[in-house]
């Protein structure tokens, strides 16, 4: 046996560009699947423990914000460097270091005993994330090549995306109301552990495609993602008549046009442009970035209606989302036999549809709106759109990768992910301010109607985002084997 077919028998690569064979595809799916369940749920997990955090620490009350801020900029600002790392060093590789990076920041977050200490936690945890996130979906897109396993991935990998913030919210309450809030970082060390132990016995490693690291496209990607998710944020906080978010965003906006100049330009860059030349994969890209953007701003407001307007504890608000964590995981997997036949052009359309319904309804909230009769049913449409939107969406943006590229491909899926609930809870935030401070009336009304003013927002945005699935292109019947965009 030759040296390189020795390699080939050791990784299972092959010829350049082929799909490695996966000893034990549940098992991988399975490892990939606790992957992306712990990088969604922590951008969500300490949501309902800030109090407890900012009594303990003594955060100030701007200050606390940046306990999920310096999760989400290290994630979204890193996350197509990650991509590309995946491609060059291989997936299973970036994925164990990833994890390793985060499991230990974790461990840091859990002992922080200053505000300080649990910020760079935060930022450690996020960089971690970035590195190995993106080897998620890369790890479906190479190796489960027959269309329809991959699709039954792809469906387990959109349920846990759609469900991850509302399983967030769950875990927070819960264990913070029965330990504590440091349990909501400390419970990752075992999950992380168990997976550096069975990551290099079961993923074989995905084909590595020697190259350089786009260092000028890293360094303006990151600074622009980070300045525009920071330059939105202190928006939130300052408004945008604010000096510094001007100058951020203005920076921002010179360090993305840089970014996209010097890809075009990079004989092997970061994020091949080549990957928005189809219109179905672009315009996939911003319906997730709209979508995103709506169901993160949902989830940050209904939990604060429910314990700032209707006096739930942080356990009971967390066990409230529990049938739109259902709703989601049973919508997702019934999408997933449907695409076939419907195609992901209808479950985009559809999903998003459900979403706007849902929105409008909860536009209609008062302050003695009852969980059971008023609230319980919008969620549950909720839930039921996303679930059928995100294996849509993650199946037009998966489709017709080119191995060489799927690292990169799954690193800018998550970036929307992460920039588009960024950035949309940065403007929704900014909405409720405007509205809470033109309100007049008791305080919990005031609440109400800001949050109201959210959601009739929120909708905007996912009624663009069925604008968007209604002018797809269809696909012709060969190519919707492959891609089922129709």
């Amino acid at each position: 046996m030759t040296e390189h077919s020795t390699h080939a028998a050791r990784t299972g690569s092959g010829p350049a560009g082929a799909a490695p064979h996966q000893r034990h595809p549940g098992l991988v799916l399975a490892i990939v699947l606790i992957c992306q369940t712990m990088f969604i749920l922590d951008t969500n997990v300490v949501n309902i423990a800030l109090p407890a955090i900012q009594h303990d620490l003594g955060f100030s009350a701007a200050g606390l914000s940046w306990v999920l801020n310096a999760y989400m900029l290290a994630f979204g600002g890193l996350l197509l460097l990650g991509g590309r790392m995946g491609d060059i060093v291989g997936q299973r590789r970036a994925l164990i270091g990833g994890v390793a990076v985060f499991t230990l920041a974790s461990l840091a977050g859990g002992l922080a005993t200053s505000a300080g200490m649990l910020l760079a936690a935060r930022a450690g945890q996020g960089i971690g994330a970035a590195v190995a996130a993106p080897t998620v979906l890369a790890l479906i897109t190479v190796g489960f090549p027959d269309p329809a396993r991959r699709a039954r991935a792809l469906g387990a990998y959109a349920a846990v995306s759609g469900s991850g913030a509302a399983i967030g919210l769950i875990a927070g309450g819960m264990l913070t109301d029965w330990i504590s809030w440091r349990w909501v970082l400390f419970i990752n060390v075992p999950i992380g552990v168990v997976l550096l132990i069975l990551a290099p016995l079961v993923v074989t490693e995905t084909d590595r495609h020697p190259g350089r690291f786009d260092v000028a496209g890293s360094l303006t990607s990151t600074l622009g993602m980070t300045a525009v998710v920071y330059g939105f944020i202190r928006a939130a906080e300052q408004g945008f008549g604010d000096a510094v978010t001007l100058g951020v965003l203005g920076v921002a906006a010179v360090l993305l046009l840089l970014f996209v100049a010097v890809e075009s330009r990079a004989r092997q860059p970061i994020v091949p442009l080549r990957l928005f030349a189809d219109r179905n994969r672009a315009g996939g890209y911003v319906v997730l970035l709209f979508v995103l953007a709506a169901g993160n701003g949902m989830f940050f407001f209904l939990t604060q209606f429910l314990q700032q307007v209707r006096g739930y504890s942080p356990l009971q608000a967390g066990f409230a989302f529990v049938p739109l964590a259902l709703v989601i995981l049973a919508s997702s997997g019934a999408a997933a036999r449907l695409l076939p036949r419907l195609g992901a052009k209808t479950l985009i359309a559809v999903g998003a549809g459900a979403i706007s319904l849902a929105l409008l309804w909860m536009t209609r909230l008062t302050p003695q709106t009852d969980y059971a009769s008023a609230l319980l049913g919008p969620m549950m449409i909720a839930g039921l759109g996303m679930g059928i939107l995100l294996v849509g969406a993650t199946t037009v943006l998966s489709s017709g990768i080119r191995a060489e590229d799927a690292g990169a491909a799954s690193g800018l899926l998550n970036v929307m992910q992460q920039i588009g609930g960024a950035l949309g809870l940065a403007i929704l935030v900014t909405v409720f301010g405007a509205a809470t401070r033109a309100s007049r009336g008791p305080a919990h009304q005031v609440l109400t109607e800001g949050i109201t003013a959210a959601f009739t927002v929120a909708a905007v945005f996912t009624a663009a985002a069925i604008l968007l699935a209604l002018i797809m292109k269809t696909r012709s019947a060969p190519a919707a084997a492959e891609e089922p965009t129709r």
